[in-house]
This record gives C-alpha cells, structure tokens and sequence, in this order.
C-alpha cells in the first residue's frame, strides 16, 4: 500500500480545507457587546413621530372704537390656534401611524365646540392683559368679536425632518370618553416601522421603554434639529389590571414620561410595542409625580388598526438598516457601510442613516473580513477538494496494481555428451583417435549388425 503513504495525507489536507471553509462561513457578526435597550434604542428611533393636532379658528373683532383689543387681535394674526403635540408610531411601510385620540382631538372636534374652546383662549388672554375678571372680558368679546373660519390641521413630523400631512382613519375618543386611540395615514413607502406585539403576553415587572417627545425635553437650550430626536425612558410594567372609568383597558408602567408622550410607543424587550402611553397618575400639591403612568394595550389599539385596514408591515428599510446595525456593531464596518446606502438609496430622509454612513466610513481601515461573502470561492473550492478526495481513495483502495511476470532466462543449449575417453581404440594405429577411427568403429558395427542379420 505504497499509494497510501501519499493519497491519505493529501486528502486529509483537503478535508481540512473543507472543513476551514466551512468554519469560516458560518462566523457571524456579534452585537454582544452592545446592550439590548441600545439595541432597541437604534432600532425604534426611525418610526417615532411627533404629531401635531390642532385647529386654527381665524377672528373677526367689530369694534372700530377699540383700537386697543383690535391692536392685540392684529398681534395674534386675527387667530387662535387650539391644540397640542404627541407622539406616535408608524407600523406600515406605506404609512400607517398609531397615536392617541386625544392627540388629535382638535382636528376632529365639531366646528362649535372648537369655536367655543378658541374663543375661551382668547377671553383668557384678553382678561390678563387688561386686569379684568374673566366674565367681563367674556361678555365684551361676545358682543364684539366672531370666528370667520376654522381650518383642522394634523401634522407628522418625522425623525428625519418631513412634515407630512396625517389623515385619520380610525378614531376612538379622549380619555374618559373611550378607548383613546387613532389611526392616522400618511404618505409615503419603504418607512422604518416598528412591530405590533401582544399585550395578553405581558406581565408584572416585565422590563418596558417609553419612547417619544416629551415636551419636558424640548428647550430653548437645544438646538432646532434637536426636536427631531426622540427620547426613551426605561422601566417597568407596574400592573396589568386597571380599567379606566368607562371600563377599558389600561397598563401601568413606571417608566418617566410627560405631556408630549402621549400616544408614544410602550416597547417590549423584542421590540414590540405593548401599549401607547395615553395619560398619567394625580398630581400631588400640583406637582407631576414620576413612576405612575398609564397607557393602552396594543390589543386595545388593533381594534383600531383593523377598522382602519393597516396591515403591521416591515419594509425592506427595516431589513437592511437592522442587518447594517449587525454588522456595524460586531466589526465588519464595510459591510455594515454597503447595508447603509443601501437604506439610504431605498429611504434617503431616513434619521438615523447619514451619521452611520460616516462612522463606517471612517472606521473602514478597521473592518473585519465577513467570510460568508465569499461562499461561491468557497463552494467551488470545497466541490473541487470533494473531487479530488474521491479519486484518491478510489486509486488508493479500488484500482489494484498488474502483477507483473519476471521472465525465466531460457536454458542454454546442451552441448552433446563428451565422448567418453578410451572408448574408440585407435583402429587404424596412427597413435590417434580420431573421426578414421570413428568410422572404421561404425563400419565394423555395420558389419557385425549384417552379419547377425543373415543368421
């Protein structure tokens, strides 16, 4: 077996070339390193809005004789504006967002009660700068002043900057009128999204985020854009059996959170939103307690998702900025830099994209070698190595050696007897023996073999 001295090295060199490949491909990029709530950080980031709901209510003052109030009315443009901000969720790539009822309740309210709440606001304001007592500056206004028009806005105004016009589709009511929950519609495609879980599967003290646009973290301090960026408070869920007054619903959590919340997503440690936060606990000696806020199951809010035929949705958006993530965060930055402008071709106002491009970019020189990017090489390696592993065994154990024959040299030919010394006597006397006395000794025998004939 002089061939297996060579054949079963070599092919188990091969199968260690096949076995590497192997090894190599199926190395995975690890987030280890980074923490789950800076997981869910990034990831939700890109699907929470801020939402602005109000109606603007345009004033008509009839009394030329008062140039004072006229002067204050020209101050206000000859308008009131009734309303809020929120936050909320988008939950399809085509652009679905869920928020709160009462977010938007100023653009869904009928003309009167919006008239009758704008003109309150404006007695409110007129009573102050003159030192008057709320009803006289009520019943001087009454006289003088009527609304012209009303004109209900709702605005989405999304992390990466676009203001986009919301249209309800669903809506439920305010809280302590019924379940608070809306279903606006904004346009667009390939939005980042965030995922509907199942609020039947919480539980008490399961680990929660609040994430949104409390207004306590707006500031004259900060810069414009920094009204884009969303805050995410930690927490927990503190119960999950209250119902408000009218009977629905609601989740406790103990997470920080404040007017401008509202409508924002409660998300789970998989991402999912829970609940959206929809009013918080008493306050005590006029005073916001922290740790006593209350949102609405996500079950409560797909009622709302299905009259309004939302479908739950991720977008390829979605897909590739987590799989960028991956990637940026095991190491494999130029990978990860292909993910992003990817996302950036798909979805170019997307938030969070520009500033992962540039750190890919300038940690490039670092990157790791992602293997499994190699995998047709390493697949037509591996075939060839199969190939050739198979030949050797089959020359190595099935294909058998030709015995060769080892020829026999050939007799040499036999020289005839030596006559025997002394047989022949030297018939003819010539001192010699020699072919004369070999042929008188056969003559004499020829006579003798007659002779014997003839009796």
């Amino acid at each position: 077996m002089k061939r297996a001295l060579f054949t079963i090295p070599l092919s188990l060199i091969l199968i260690g070339v096949i076995v590497t490949s192997f090894v190599l491909m199926g190395i995975k990029p690890s987030s280890s390193n980074i923490s789950q709530a800076q997981k869910l950080a990034e990831y939700s980031k890109p699907a929470v809005v801020r939402i602005l709901g109000y109606s603007v209510v345009g004033w008509q003052f009839n009394n030329p004789n008062d140039p004072e109030v006229d002067a204050i009315l020209s101050q206000l443009n000859y308008q009131s504006v009734v309303g809020g901000s929120g936050s909320g969720a988008i939950i399809s790539s085509d652009g679905y967002v869920v928020t709160n009822a009462h977010v938007v309740e100023a653009a869904q309210m009928e003309d009167e009660d919006i008239a009758n709440a704008a003109f309150d606001q404006l007695v409110t304001i007129m009573a102050d700068y003159f030192q008057v007592d709320y009803e006289t500056a009520y019943e001087y206004m009454l006289t003088y002043t009527q609304y012209t028009q009303i004109q209900k806005v709702i605005k989405v105004i999304l992390p990466g900057g676009d203001i986009l016009d919301g249209e309800v589709k669903s809506y439920g009511a305010p809280v302590n009128e019924g379940k608070d929950v809306a279903v606006l519609k904004i346009e667009g495609k390939n939005l980042p999204t965030l995922k509907l879980g199942n609020s039947d599967n919480i539980q008490n003290q399961d680990n929660i985020w609040v994430s949104g646009y409390p207004a306590a973290a707006d500031s004259d301090l900060l810069s414009p854009d920094s009204s884009l960026v969303s805050s995410m408070n930690a927490g927990q869920i503190s119960a999950i059996d209250k119902k408000t007054e009218q009977g629905s619903p609601v989740i406790q959590i103990n997470a920080a959170a404040t007017h401008g919340n509202s409508g924002g997503p409660v998300i789970n440690e998989n991402g999912e939103i829970i609940g959206l936060l929809t009013f918080r606990g008493d306050t005590v000696n006029g005073q916001e307690v922290q740790g006593f806020n209350f949102s609405v199951p996500v079950n409560t809010v797909k009622e709302f998702t299905n009259q309004a035929g939302a479908k739950n949705t991720s977008s390829s958006t979605d897909k590739l900025y987590k799989e960028g993530l991956e990637l940026y965060w095991g190491g494999y930055y130029k990978n990860a830099l292909e993910k992003f402008e990817a996302v950036q071709r798909l979805y170019p106002n997307h938030s969070e994209i520009k500033k992962f491009i540039t750190n890919s970019e300038q940690r490039a020189g670092d990157s790791k070698t992602l293997w499994s990017d190699y995998k047709t090489i390493f697949y037509i390696v591996d075939g060839v190595s199969a190939l050739l592993i198979i030949l050797l065994l089959v020359f190595t154990f099935v294909i058998k050696p030709k015995n060769r024959t080892v020829p026999v040299p050939a007799a040499a030919p036999q020289a005839p007897p030596p006559i025997p010394e002394n047989t022949i006597p030297d018939l003819n006397n010539d001192g010699k023996i020699d072919v004369q006395d070999i042929l008188l000794a056969l003559q004499e025998q020829q006579k003798k073999q007659q002779k014997k004939d003839e009796e």
